[in-house]
């Protein structure tokens, strides 16, 4: 009894720890890597993600120029 307890207890905080949302902080993006960032904002979409990035990585070498 006790032992499908904690199983049920260890999978429901794995389904639930795997459905929460992902939150990025300023100071944490600011750390991230334009690759990283692409794949956090748009975790299914290839082709947002390809976009994000190159214009991340525009912002990234027009504010290292400046």
């Amino acid at each position: 009894m006790l032992k499908k307890v904690l199983l049920g207890v260890v999978a429901t905080a794995l389904v639930a720890a795997t459905t929460l949302p992902v939150q990025f902080t300023p100071a944490t993006a600011g750390t991230m890597t334009c690759k990283a960032a692409a794949k956090a904002k748009y975790k299914g979409n290839l082709k947002a993600r390809h976009a994000f990035k190159k214009s991340c990585k525009a912002h990234f070498k027009a504010s290292q120029k400046a």
